[in-house]
């Protein structure tokens, strides 16, 4: 398989996952900055260019893997399904429903793989509260909190209010609507750092027998990295996850069960969700599984996320 890697930033985190699979034969990035492109070149040994035409139409080419900045996100994937390529797209998937629509239909129209990172998705952590809730094991799910803490990591990447929902919050948005559906009601309130360096926001949602809460911030000082997890109250337990990390991702970080009986570790699979999501696409593509994360499993967060992002920006929809 040939893989077309676009983007130097957090591209770098998906160029880790191909470098160590033996079933990638070949991986090009794309890029804008000569510089950048010699760095991944020099780590991780793959092709490079600056022609994103070329790569883009190259009939050798499997899989688009987008990495671009967020706005760019739809009209790519669009280029690329009419290409005649399978495509994965960074979250979010688009930047309005219509372009998020329009991803869908040329998916339907051109008879190609769509696939959106929803990496969080195969967390350990989230795939065992997805399993608790289904079973109700420790019970109903009243309160969900999630948290996300990060220094601003990538150069140039300020994660201020104008981007701090779509390129931060999504995941843990998916989470809670995945879990609880669409909240019936929405309260958001955000600051901005100096010169809008980073960001922060709390987002308050309520359903009719349960309530959750976001919250992100991306005023971190370096040296703090990525970190984060969750909260699920339940009516019999309570679930606390941690997490810490750095460039190339979240971990399984740990779990921790308390109920009447006391604390209990909860062991989780020692598994990279970058690597576990890309493993998945990778299985699709080949017959083996049916698509987790199609654009369509995308559209309940990307309502909740795209509704914060216009509280917290002051724009309307």
């Amino acid at each position: 398989m040939k893989i077309a890697l676009l983007g130097t930033g957090f591209g770098q985190a998906h160029a880790a996952v191909y470098a160590a699979r033996p079933d990638i034969n070949e991986v090009v990035v794309f890029g804008r900055t000569p510089e950048k492109l010699k760095n991944i070149a020099d780590k991780f040994g793959f092709a490079t260019t600056t022609d994103l035409d070329a790569l883009i139409t190259d009939p050798s080419v499997d899989l688009v893997d987008v990495c671009l900045p967020t706005p760019l996100h739809a009209d790519v994937a669009v280029r690329v399904m009419e290409a005649g390529k399978d495509v994965l797209v960074e979250l979010p998937l688009a930047t309005t429903l219509d372009d998020a629509q329009r991803v869908i239909d040329t998916a339907t129209a051109t008879g190609r793989h769509a696939f959106v990172d929803m990496f969080s998705r195969f967390s350990p952590a989230n795939e065992h509260l997805h399993q608790a809730v289904a079973d109700q094991r420790y019970g109903r799910l009243k309160h969900l909190e999630v948290e996300g803490r990060t220094a601003l990591m990538w150069e140039g990447y300020q994660l201020g209010l104008d981007s701090l929902a779509l390129d931060m919050m999504h995941a843990d948005f998916d989470l809670v609507t995945s879990l609880l559906g669409a909240p019936d009601a929405v309260h958001v309130a955000g600051t901005e750092g100096p010169g809008g360096r980073g960001s922060a926001a709390d987002v308050v949602l309520g359903y009719r027998d349960a309530g959750a809460r976001c919250t992100s911030s991306s005023l971190m000082p370096k040296p703090y990295g990525m970190r984060g997890g969750y909260r699920a109250t339940f009516t019999g337990a309570v679930l606390e996850h941690t997490m810490s990390t750095d460039f190339n991702g979240p971990g399984a970080g740990s779990l921790t069960a308390y109920t009447l009986d006391g604390e209990k570790p909860v062991d989780l699979a020692d598994t990279s969700p970058y690597a576990a999501m890309i493993g998945h696409v990778l299985d699709v593509l080949a017959g083996r599984s049916e698509n987790r994360i199609a654009p369509t499993s995308a559209l309940d967060a990307l309502r909740l996320t795209l509704d914060v992002h216009h509280r917290l920006t002051g724009k309307t929809a």
